[in-house]
């Protein structure tokens, strides 16, 4: 019997790691009907590792980040090594944006859960990260198969054409499931980009959804550019995370005006484009938007930073990143045509000088897709609602904000099923205190 198939006839093991004695008592509470799982369970990164090599078929780590001694980050990236097929999860608190970072880049995690946890929530990420590893298993399983089955092919030459054509519908199904493997980490990959744009978001309220409108902005002007699907999801990962490298800057310096900083405030600021590349590069898929966060702050005139790079040698997404920044500055302030009319004024101003003078044409055609422009004829009114009473084709007045301060929809958002679903869970979770606030007739 395979490795795979004595996994696949046990019970699968889950190691939770926590300093506090309550927390885990209340993970295992929350664990205790599932089916087909071991618990095990250690109070420190140091007590976890020595548990690891005894836990036979580990499928889940689940750890939190902040413990005496060894932080979760470094226990996961110990455990890694250990246990390279375990899903791994973070618990941390939204302030530990950086640990989160390091947790996924040096640890591996698969997930990060911020703390206080939704108990349903919780349990469907352990059910997917279960489901991650025995997908992995099964996998090498098939791999084999298939290696063993090209094998038989080889040997058995004298009806070779009816053999394959007999094989040929299962190794589809393979492929096929490979495939949806393939998709499901595409997709959490994504939604960990995301998670991490909403999260740098938080640090300045004035810019709420900047990181989005930015992504948004220089896709749209990608598209019509005719620029390939590899360059635009790269613009769109550096639009999501072109502010990462000003975690770790003081926020004073931050919300200075840059005609207003010292020398010295000014340099400071300056490294926040390489600390952005930096950020990045442990990752590999993430490499190339990193390239593109560098230098999003350069000038077409050469005075930008960090590389004082000039013109044509500004790589072409770090320009259109370059617009799309300065555009939604002006913008998050008011989203009306005069606004809009406004900030294309103003690059227009910036070009030859700033911005490339080529990519202005576009972005004034481009713009207005990204923001729901306000209604200023009057005919529209605001209107509170609570989330039983949404319907399909409402827009949005205002940005919807959790309780706890988290971005969930922009204002000017059209209403479909899945975005009156994803309001009423989160009304449900953290709401705000207030209702919704939409755009209907009088």
């Amino acid at each position: 019997m395979s490795e795979a198939q004595q996994r696949e006839n046990e019970p699968v093991s889950i190691l939770l790691v926590d300093d506090e004695e309550n927390i885990l008592r209340a993970l295992q509470r929350l664990l205790m009907d599932e089916e087909g799982i071991e618990i095990a369970t250690a109070t420190s990164g140091e007590e976890g590792l020595k548990l690891l090599p005894s836990l036979a078929n580990l499928g889940l780590i689940v750890s939190d980040q902040r413990m005496p001694g060894m932080t979760g980050a470094l226990f996961l990236e110990k455990a890694r090594d250990i246990n390279p097929d375990a899903s791994r999860i973070i618990l941390t608190g939204y302030a530990d944006v950086t640990a989160a970072v390091d947790a996924i880049n040096k640890g591996g995690a698969w997930r990060y859960i911020a703390k206080p946890w939704n108990d349903d929530e919780l349990v469907r990420v352990i059910r997917e990260g279960l489901e991650r590893y025995r997908i992995i298993i099964e996998n090498r399983r098939l791999n084999t198969l298939v290696l063993k089955q090209n094998q038989e092919l080889d040997e058995w030459n004298s009806n070779l054409k009816q053999r394959v054509l007999s094989q040929t519908t299962e190794i589809r199904k393979k492929n096929d499931e490979l495939h949806d493997v393939n998709r499901q980490v595409k997709n959490a990959f994504n939604e960990i980009i995301s998670a991490f744009s909403e999260l740098l978001n938080l640090r300045d309220q004035r810019f709420r959804s900047h990181g989005r409108n930015v992504s948004d902005l220089a896709c749209n002007a990608a598209l019509v550019m005719q620029l390939s699907a590899g360059d635009i999801e790269t613009i769109r990962i550096a639009g999501l995370l072109h502010d990462i490298g000003e975690l770790g800057i003081p926020e004073n310096i931050l919300v200075m005006e840059r005609e207003m900083m010292t020398a010295e405030e000014a340099h400071i600021y300056q490294t926040h484009p390489v600390r952005g590349q930096a950020a990045l590069d442990a990752v590999e898929q993430l490499r190339p938007a990193g390239i593109l966060i560098r230098h999003h702050h350069e000038r077409w005139d050469g005075g930008g930073f960090p590389d004082r790079l000039v013109g044509d040698s500004i790589p072409m997404g770090a320009r259109i990143l370059a617009c799309a920044d300065s555009i939604d500055r002006i913008m998050s302030r008011d989203h009306t045509e005069h606004a809009l009319a406004a900030a294309i004024a103003r690059i227009e101003l910036e070009s030859e000088h700033a911005l490339d003078p080529e990519l202005i044409k576009i972005f004034r055609s481009t713009a207005s897709k990204t923001y729901p422009l306000r209604d200023t004829s009057q005919k529209l009114v605001e209107r509170e609602l609570q989330p039983v009473a949404l319907h399909l084709g409402m827009r949005l007045a205002r940005d919807i904000i959790s309780g706890t301060g988290l971005l969930l929809l922009g204002h000017g958002e059209e209403l479909d099923e899945a975005r009156i679903a994803s309001i009423s869970r989160y009304y449900r979770i953290d709401p705000p205190g207030h209702g919704v606030f939409v755009l209907v007739e009088r």
